[in-house]
C-alpha cells in the first residue's frame, strides 16, 4: 500500500496534466490540504486484527493531516481496512507495511524518530505531557493484547490517555483518535501549524493529489495514450 493506497495510479506529467480538469475550488482545497500535511509526526499500528479499527485509524490520520502510517502486519489478520469505514481515505496516504516491529523500528529510527507506545503501565507519561516538536511516532497495539513485548522493549517510552470516568481503557481507534488529535493540536499551538513538507515534497504530493482528484482518471490516462 505504500505510495498512496491501492487505488493510486502512477503517471507521467507529459501524458496528462490533471490540474486542467479540476475546478479552481478543488485545486485550492488540495493546496490547502498539502500545506497542512506532516511527515514528522506519524503513527504505527502493531498487529491489529479488526478491519474496522484499521480503517478508522487511517481515516483519523488522513483527516488530521498525518501523511504516513506504518503497519506491522498481524500474520493471522491481513491488513485490509474496511472500505465502508475508510471511505477511500487510504488513497491519500502513504501506508508502509512491515513483517516485524524490528523492521519498522529500524526504518523510523533511521529517519530520526522517537517512538512512544500507548500503554497503561507504571512509568508511562501522560499524553498531555508529551511534546511534538521533533520527529515523533505513536505506536498503538492489538485490540486484545495491546502492544507486544517487542514494542515495549524497543520504544523510547510509553504514554497513556488520561480519563475522567470509571472506564480505564479505550478502544484502539478511540485512543488513536484522541492521541493524534492532541498531537496535531499541540503542533498547531506551539509550532504555528502542523504542516512540515519541504517545497519539493509538497509539489510532488500536490501533483499526486491533483490526479487523484480527477474522477475517471483511469479512462483519462488511457485515452491520452491511444
Amino acid at each position: 500500500m505504500a505510495g498512496g493506497g491501492p487505488r493510486y495510479e502512477k503517471f507521467e506529467r507529459d501524458v496528462v496534466e490533471p490540474e486542467q480538469f479540476l475546478l479552481d475550488e478543488r485545486k485550492e482545497r488540495i493546496d490547502r490540504v498539502v500545506s497542512q500535511r506532516t511527515r514528522n509526526f506519524t503513527v504505527v499500528l502493531d498487529r491489529l486484527e479488526d478491519n474496522f479499527n484499521m480503517a478508522a485509524v487511517l481515516r483519523t490520520c488522513e483527516s488530521m493531516g498525518v501523511q504516513e502510517v506504518h503497519v506491522v502486519i498481524n500474520p493471522d489478520a491481513p491488513f485490509i481496512p474496511n472500505s465502508r469505514v475508510a471511505q477511500g481515505c487510504d488513497k491519500w496516504l502513504d501506508v508502509h507495511l512491515y513483517k516485524t516491529f524490528a523492521e519498522c523500528r529500524e526504518h523510523l529510527k533511521g529517519q530520526g524518530f522517537s517512538l512512544y507506545a500507548s500503554a497503561l503501565r507504571e512509568g508511562a507519561t501522560s499524553l498531555y505531557s508529551l511534546r511534538f516538536d521533533t520527529k515523533f511516532a505513536m505506536v498503538f497495539g492489538n485490540e486484545r493484547f495491546g502492544v507486544s513485548d517487542d514494542v515495549l522493549s524497543g520504544v523510547d517510552g510509553t504514554f497513556w490517555v488520561p480519563m475522567k470516568g470509571f472506564s480505564q481503557s479505550l478502544n484502539i481507534s478511540a485512543a488513536a483518535s484522541a492521541s493524534i488529535s492532541r498531537a496535531i493540536a499541540w503542533r498547531d499551538e506551539h509550532l504555528g501549524g502542523s504542516g512540515d513538507l519541504t517545497p519539493d515534497e509538497a509539489q510532488a504530493l500536490r501533483e499526486r493529489f491533483y490526479l487523484l482528484g480527477v474522477k475517471q482518471r483511469k479512462r483519462l490516462v488511457k485515452a491520452t495514450q491511444r
